[in-house]
């Protein structure tokens, strides 16, 4: 019996790095796969490309809680794995999603990926390690890490809500940290904000927001602030 898996993956002006993320979607083996992009407005060549490779693409107003939510809304397969456009899975996660989603034990649970960044500079290292360190003591996988969850626990959950910022750790909250799995494959992410604000600069500033959202500050302050 053939699964069926739905990835959406929200954009805007994307076109630098969406073609890679779409060439690196994961084929799990005995998986039909959809792919829905979810468009906040581009004016570079995101739409083209996600036509290109085949994509289902849906719009929204802009703000990524917002898309991920029309985007998962727009299928209907069991299971959904969110992406971001700049994110590529490494090649054993086609593998390690079909073993996920294949355990009865999964249906509550949602998994997330390893954090990489594509630099060789060694701060990125550290700034990867304080990822683990942070999904393994506070359950708060970032949504550069990827998502996979059955649809009815994420239906079940509410789903994404409309939040320009900290829509991925509002869900994970949802979630709740004892049924989050960490998967063995890895999420290769932009290091480009790191590169441009600094590779200590932007996690303090990261970690600030995160501060402030739990202190009950708004997203859209939270959102101008992030930069």
């Amino acid at each position: 019996m053939t699964t069926t898996l739905d990835i959406v993956i929200p954009t805007l002006n994307a076109g630098r790095t969406l073609g890679r993320t779409l060439a690196a979607l994961p084929a799990p083996p005995g998986f039909a796969i959809s792919t829905t992009i979810c468009d906040g407005g581009s004016s570079d060549d995101t739409v083209a490309i996600a036509r290109e490779a085949g994509a289902r693409i849906v719009t929204a107003p802009p703000g990524r809680g917002g898309q991920l939510g029309v985007g998962a809304a727009a299928g209907d397969a069991p299971w959904l794995l969110f992406l971001h456009a700049d994110t590529r899975l490494g090649p054993s996660a086609g593998a390690i999603i079909a073993r996920f989603v294949s355990s009865g034990a999964n249906d509550d649970r949602a998994g997330y990926f390893r954090l990489r960044f594509d630099s060789a500079d060694p701060r990125a290292r550290r700034v990867e390690r304080l990822a683990t360190w942070r999904c393994r003591i506070f359950g708060l996988p970032y949504g550069d890490q990827g998502l996979l969850i059955a649809r009815a626990r994420y239906e079940h959950l509410g789903g994404f809500r409309p939040l320009p910022l900290m829509e991925d750790v509002d869900l994970v909250r949802r979630i709740g940290r004892g049924d989050l799995v960490a998967l063995d494959a890895d999420a290769l992410t932009s290091a480009a904000r790191y590169q441009r604000d600094g590779w200590v600069a932007r996690p303090l500033r990261n970690l600030s927001c995160l501060a402030l959202y739990f202190a009950g500050a708004s997203p859209h302050f939270l959102r101008r602030l992030y930069g």
